[in-house]
């Protein structure tokens, strides 16, 4: 493998073998994006994870590249998408809105709150609603990878983490993330049924929001809203456990 040989043979090997998955990554990011992403952009900012990937793949792990591949390609994504603040801050605004109802509404029902419910927190009717949550869908696709993220990397973990070599970090710092991610895939098991799916078949079996509906037998555009509700509703329980921790 090239991170052993250094050998830039296998390492344009690896580029040309796996191309099209940066094209396949990329083209479900652009799901659920406004018309102002281009595709050949995402596939660019795609490259550098796949280089990245190359760079620092370790063999000895029971891993393979397309997994860990994967991963840092959408991440690689999803950090350059953050860094140009794409959103504009209106949707983005409203997203904070959605969050902060869910939370509000589920502290107080100690359940999972309905749509019903979250439009009227929100003073609107359940139409508006539906089209509000179709609005914010594309902020999203960058929120489960900053499920828990407060601004430092070693702090970063999330659904979608990309896997680490244990040599890489201390085992204070892995035990710590071990016990995050045991908090958020409790978050997960708390969502509504439906959710649940739509994020396990999203994230977990790499299947698009057309297949997931198709899967549902629903609509893609319905396959959206429920991914928005479900991200909005595990950042807001995750929030809430966040500040338990530190009040």
């Amino acid at each position: 493998m090239y991170k052993k040989t250094r050998d830039p043979k296998i390492r344009e090997y690896f580029v040309n073998q796996y191309a099209p998955l940066v094209k396949y990554v990329a083209g479900k990011v652009a799901i659920g994006m406004p018309q102002n992403v281009e595709f050949e952009d995402l596939v660019g900012y795609g490259v550098f994870g796949l280089l990245d990937a190359i760079e620092k793949f370790d063999p000895d792990k029971d891993i393979k590249f397309k997994t860990y591949a994967v991963t840092r390609i959408r991440g690689a994504i999803y950090d350059e998408l953050r860094s140009i603040d794409w959103v504009p801050r209106s949707i983005r605004q409203k997203a904070k809105e959605i969050e902060r109802a869910i939370g509000k509404l589920e502290n107080r029902l100690g359940r999972a709150a309905t749509d019903e419910e979250i439009a009227k927190e929100l003073g609107i009717d359940i139409k508006e609603f539906q089209t509000l949550m179709l609005k914010v869908s594309g902020t999203s696709l960058l929120s489960l990878s900053d499920v828990w993220y407060v601004g430092d990397d070693s702090d970063r973990v999330s659904v979608m983490e990309t896997i680490e070599s244990p040599s890489s970090m201390n085992p204070d710092t892995i035990v710590e993330r071990e016990e995050i991610k045991k908090i958020i895939i409790e978050a997960i098991k708390e969502l509504p049924d439906k959710e649940k799916k739509v994020l396990i078949l999203y994230y977990y079996e790499d299947l698009t929001l057309k297949e997931i509906g198709e899967v549902l037998q629903v609509t893609e555009s319905r396959i959206s809203q429920l991914h928005t509700k479900a991200i909005r509703r595990l950042r807001s329980k995750l929030m809430n456990i966040k500040r338990s921790m530190v009040s």
